[in-house]
């Protein structure tokens, strides 16, 4: 399956957190939040000048800035947008 970076989600698309590629790793505040592979989330939305985001995982909703998620890549759910 694709993966894409968190940080490319639209509005309404979920995703799964992959495991990060040989030689990457998913900042460590980032899995204290619960970013960790295996989990599902969703991009519930964008701020008018696209930066942060709202995203929604394991029944809490965050807002981060995009930078911050560029280490993050996700397998699109198939009942994703």
């Amino acid at each position: 399956m694709v993966t894409v970076p968190l940080s490319r989600l639209e509005p309404g698309q979920t995703g799964r957190i992959c495991a990060p590629e040989p030689g990457e790793s998913i900042p460590l505040r980032l899995r204290d939040l619960g970013f960790v592979p295996g989990t599902l989330l969703l991009l519930r939305r964008r701020s008018p000048l696209g930066d942060p985001v709202e995203l929604e995982l394991r029944g809490y909703r965050i807002c981060l800035r995009t930078e911050q998620l560029a280490a993050v890549r996700v397998e699109l759910e198939p009942s994703s947008k």
